[in-house]
């Protein structure tokens, strides 16, 4: 089916609608929300055998926390503050979560704990602490197993199961308890637009992922300077800019056979408006935009594409091996690390990046805050950082991701420009 462009851009308004304010939130794990008295807190802790991602939920706005164990402590106001500690992996972690633990439950303050994934791991050393600070269930955690506890109807209740735990209750009143437990961290950094990356060309009239010329002159016109594109091969082996074959097909309409040739790619327009990017297309437009950047991804050959490419000083490609990076490296193809070679990389992390000459880091940033450490060792040492699954979870758009992760990391995949109040 195709949509009118009118339609197309009453559905962009829509889903630009739809934004949360946020208040006093400076670090990726620790945030502090407005919610109504009324609501309903739900918590769901799911193990690393139910292979799905745990969360809290405040009328109506939901979390998704990483492994380990979460604190959520309630505030007077309508607010509450998290942290998620990796109790499985970090020691260090773990002491700071027991010593959090017990400052609020001598306080008297109102919180709730789950886990997700493992927990219990390095929180083992810690058992007779938790015990003693009055939490038998949770100081005999084993890994791979579903906790959640709260005191919101004022007694410690615990559950605990080897898949999942989910406990609904009223969000607390009369909460009296005022100190903030979880420090804010404010990361300074100097504005600049080479820390937003145009997420497949950026959003155009709403309609995201199209990869198409009029997304980059739109997004171009509004700020951008590096764009990425989704590199991917036709059936007579031409690398042309499109997500993926089957959302291709959808976005065009298309009933054929998969992959198309060359020839059939560029008969179909984008929702019967926008222009798809052959290779020669590519190169084009950044020929004609001697100021832009491209980022690749999908395509895993830096040789090859970068060969071929306008001018190779303006391209980064996003690689998926390790192979691929240090075949990069050898003929000075500027590369960028993806996540999961970055966690294969056996040993020191940095010094495979600066012996590769790797300069540049994508990864979720819904791992930020379980790899601090290694972020803060990546920005120190000049490599730069961007973050994508921006959009992917109410409330983690571009502006939250800007003022509350950029400055540990680098900058962000984005769809839309919404930079100009932090950029000259």
């Amino acid at each position: 089916m195709r949509y009118s462009s009118a339609v197309k851009i009453i559905f962009g308004f829509f889903l630009s609608f739809l934004t949360l304010q946020y208040a006093d939130a400076h670090t990726p794990s620790l945030s502090s929300y407005l919610m109504d008295a009324d609501g309903v807190v739900e918590l769901k802790s799911n193990s690393f055998n139910a292979k799905k991602r745990s969360s809290f939920t405040v009328n109506g706005i939901t979390e998704h926390i990483g492994r380990g164990l979460t604190i959520i402590c309630f505030k007077p106001g309508k607010k509450y503050e998290f942290k998620t500690f990796d109790t499985y992996s970090s020691p260090e972690a773990s002491q700071e979560f027991v010593t959090v633990l017990t400052e609020i439950k001598s306080d008297g303050a109102i919180y709730a704990i789950l886990a997700h994934d493992s927990a219990s791991k390095s929180l083992a050393t810690f058992s007779q602490k938790l015990k003693k600070i009055g939490f038998p269930v949770l100081s005999g955690l084993q890994n791979r197993q579903a906790y959640i506890a709260h005191n919101i109807q004022g007694q410690l209740i615990e559950k605990i199961d080897g898949l999942s735990v989910t406990l609904d209750t009223e969000i607390p009143e009369n909460v009296s308890v005022t100190k903030e437990y979880f420090p804010k961290i404010k990361y300074e950094f100097e504005p600049s637009n080479d820390r937003f990356i145009a997420h497949a060309g950026g959003e155009i009239n709403g309609v995201k992922s199209t990869n198409s010329l009029q997304a980059l002159n739109e997004n171009y016109k509004k700020g951008f300077r590096f764009f990425e594109l989704d590199i991917v091969e036709t059936k007579d082996g031409k690398l042309v800019a499109a997500h993926d074959w089957k959302m291709w097909a959808r976005f065009t309409d298309y009933k054929g056979e998969l992959p198309p040739t060359l020839s059939e790619f560029k008969k179909h327009k984008i929702y019967g408006d926008y222009t798809t990017l052959d290779f020669k297309g590519i190169n084009d437009w950044f020929a004609a935009h001697p100021d832009a950047t491209l980022i690749t991804d999908k395509v895993n050959d830096p040789i090859k594409f970068a060969n071929n490419f306008v001018d190779k000083s303006r391209l980064v490609m996003e690689l998926f091996s390790l192979m691929a990076l240090e075949e990069a490296s050898k003929n000075g193809v500027n590369a960028m690390i993806s996540q999961e070679p970055l966690q294969k990389i056996k040993g020191d992390k940095l010094e495979y990046l600066n012996i590769n000459n790797i300069k540049y880091v994508a990864l979720s940033r819904r791992i930020i805050e379980s790899n601090t450490k290694l972020l803060l060792q990546l920005r120190d040492n000049g490599i730069k950082v961007y973050v994508y699954n921006v959009n992917f979870d109410p409330g983690k758009d571009e502006a939250y991701v800007l003022e509350n992760e950029i400055g540990l990391v680098y900058g962000m995949y984005a769809d839309k420009w919404v930079f100009d109040s932090k950029n000259p």
